[in-house]
């Protein structure tokens, strides 16, 4: 009995040793199983639409704004007397490499309005007779910004412009074009112009500057200094009129005769004169608007805002008392100073063409709703019913996190904490973190204490970081700087079981070599240690905890990533992925969306490194490409191209292709 056992041993191991070549066969190992068949990529359309505007200017009654976010940007003229749109242009791509997103910078001269657009540095012309748009001038390569266009008495324009840092003239009549000298050494950025007969004002941001730049001669003079970038610049007759940060700054033409008021809070983002010598000022965030006349030792409040938390992109006066303004989340408001009474009109109600912006961020409520990120607003897709509305939200939502009922919110450029509730969409304020730090990168939510955790930058590259704990039933705050001295903090990742939260640096901006990743204890608030994993490598995307190891992707350095031993706080694995994005763990694996190289996804693993999941996502995200997935299966919820997108990520399946924009999904 035991040798006929034995011998059917043997004969089953031959079997199975038979079976073996063709179980580890190159053949069978790439035969797709069944279950990546269908349909790998479903589209629904734009993941956020917009009508927010950026540049404006008035002229005769009319309003002409653009767009900003969607391709190609939008011109649209709105008649005053009945807040329409009564006619709409796009502005065409230029010869330059790159596209047109928005215009900054609108001036109105000789029956023309000029556009200079972004992020490739163009000057447009709309003949308002014919409604004919013309490109007129490239003012540098992609990447470039006219952030400001001033027309002056004789009709000739003037444009801010960056990287270059430069004051430029342009001759409707002729063409002609004019570079000036740089107005103050390693200055970047011409944020603000105005002109008169003789002279070209500009400030800086940089180097924090008013300038008055001679016409002819090209001779620059220094007015003033601001305590911040000098971000709006006006002229009141013999005077010019400057915003830095919360500061207003009046001066002579000829530099003397200086005087400063500051407000108590925000910064001015608008500035407006009328015929009685008053000046008009609005803040950020809050969007209050504020009375001024030289002599003045403060500010005078006029009115609340008529559209809380907004950004002010032009103030105007009409009549006596009236003001109007175009607020930047796409807005149009007028306000009596007299009566304080107001009306506000969403410019796609008026007729504006929403159009598909880069998203912020992305949330994953499951089995209830995706919620995008926009310039001012939430789309929101029902999941239920596969309906989708869109919400008024006081920013730009660069990172949200979901608990219970509710949508947690960091929002640019306030650095305001909001919920939402998923039940009725209503808006909550957590209130504002603070200590300049206005510019949140992520967020996290800690179930062990039921608090938020927020890693931020400041706006000033001199001011560090800082991790923020919010505790969103009261709105408390505790606000940590210096967790890694002089650096910004671009991530954030949570180890709930040992209360340690690991933070990841940025020194873009400052002359340190070298980014840094943090350890800190969340129940004694102390930093536990601080590494510089890769010497020389500047700025952390994201960070992720997962099976033990700290990995970490890289912005400035084509694709980078690392898996670290807190540990011991050695590199284990490095690597190189097409581009720089988020971190994702799902159902026990790391994945990464990436820009660069058509978009990609992918699964990272310290053993077996970067393994290509998707290709062809697109790199439309305007902050870092995300993956949301759907609980217990594959499914990720991305975006292609513009669109929303449910995509299938199966690590077990062969790499899926999206589908450029506008072709047939194939089955």
């Amino acid at each position: 009995m035991e040798h006929e056992v034995l011998g059917m041993l043997r004969s089953l191991l031959v079997v199975v040793a038979g079976l073996l070549p063709a179980l580890v066969s190159p053949t069978a190992a790439s035969a797709t199983p069944s279950r990546c068949g269908g349909q790998a990529v479903t589209t629904y359309g734009p993941a956020s639409v917009t009508g927010a505007v950026v540049g404006a200017a008035v002229h005769e009654g009319h309003v002409y704004v653009v767009t900003r976010g969607p391709k190609p940007p939008v011109l649209a003229e709105i008649d005053l007397s009945t807040r329409e749109v009564v006619r709409s242009v796009t502005l065409p791509d230029g010869p330059a490499d790159g596209e047109p997103e928005g215009g900054w910078a609108v001036a109105v001269s000789g029956g023309t309005v000029y556009v200079g657009t972004y992020p490739v540095p163009d000057l447009y012309g709309f003949d308002i007779a014919t409604g004919k748009v013309t490109h007129l001038h490239s003012f540098g390569g992609t990447g470039g910004f006219v952030w400001s266009l001033a027309a002056a008495p004789d009709g000739t324009l003037y444009a801010g412009t960056s990287p270059d840092g430069r004051v430029w003239e342009y001759v409707p009549g002729t063409g002609a074009v004019r570079r000036y000298d740089v107005p103050a050494q390693g200055e970047h950025h011409v944020r603000a112009v105005a002109a008169d007969d003789r002279y070209v004002y500009a400030g800086l941001l940089e180097k924090r500057l008013l300038v008055r730049i001679d016409r002819e001669s090209g001779a620059v003079r220094q007015l003033a200094t601001g305590g911040a970038a000098i971000g709006v610049v006006a002229l009141n007759g013999d005077r010019v009129l400057a915003a830095a940060g919360g500061e207003l700054i009046d001066v002579r033409k000829d530099g003397t005769d200086l005087r400063r008021v500051t407000i108590a809070s925000g910064l001015l983002d608008a500035l407006t004169t009328a015929a009685d010598g008053s000046v008009y000022a609005a803040s950020r965030p809050d969007g209050t608007v504020y009375r001024y006349r030289t002599g003045d030792t403060a500010l005078t409040k006029v009115i609340d805002p008529p559209s809380y938390g907004d950004e002010t992109r032009l103030l105007h006066v009409t009549g006596e008392n009236t003001l109007l303004s175009v607020a930047g989340s796409g807005g149009l408001w007028s306000l009596d100073a007299g009566t304080g009474a107001a009306e506000f009109t969403d410019l796609i109600d008026a007729g504006l063409p929403p159009g598909a912006e880069r998203p912020q961020s992305m949330l994953l409520v499951p089995g209830r709703a995706v919620y995008a990120g926009g310039h001012f607003a939430m789309e929101i897709r029902d999941l239920r019913t596969g309906g989708h509305r869109r919400i008024r939200v006081p920013g730009e939502p660069k990172a949200m996190v979901g608990n219970g009922n509710k949508v947690y919110a960091a929002m640019y450029p306030t650095g305001e904490i909001i919920s939402v509730d998923v039940r009725t969409d209503e808006v909550r304020s957590l209130g504002y973190l603070g200590h300049d730090q206005k510019r949140p990168w992520d967020i996290e939510y800690d179930p062990r204490s039921g608090k938020l955790l927020v890693a931020t930058a400041s706006l000033s590259a001199s001011i560090g970081g800082a991790l923020s704990v919010v505790d969103p039933h009261t709105g408390g705050m505790d606000v940590y700087q210096g967790i890694i001295p002089g650096q910004s903090l671009m991530s954030l990742t949570l180890d709930a079981g040992r209360d340690v939260v690991y933070l990841a640096g940025d020194v873009f901006g400052t002359s340190a070599p070298s980014a840094s990743i943090a350890a800190f204890d969340l129940a004694r608030r102390t930093v536990l240690w601080r590494a510089e994993p890769m010497p020389g490598h500047r700025t952390f995307q994201d960070v992720k905890l997962h099976g033990g190891l700290l990995y970490a992707s890289y912005k400035r350095d084509s694709g980078a990533w690392i898996a670290l031993d807190p540990a011991t706080r050695q590199v284990v694995r490095q690597g190189m992925l097409s581009g720089y994005g988020e971190l994702t763990v799902h159902r026990g694996r790391l994945f990464a969306s990436v820009f660069r190289d058509g978009g990609n996804a992918y699964e990272l693993d310290a053993e077996r490194g970067a393994t290509l999941l998707a290709t062809g996502m697109g790199d439309e995200w305007h902050t870092n490409p995300q993956l949301h997935f759907e609980p217990g299966s594959w499914n990720a919820w991305a975006i292609a191209g513009r669109d929303l997108a449910r995509i299938r990520l199966d690590p077990r399946c062969p790499p899926v292709t999206v589908p450029a924009p506008g072709t047939e999904v194939p089955a």
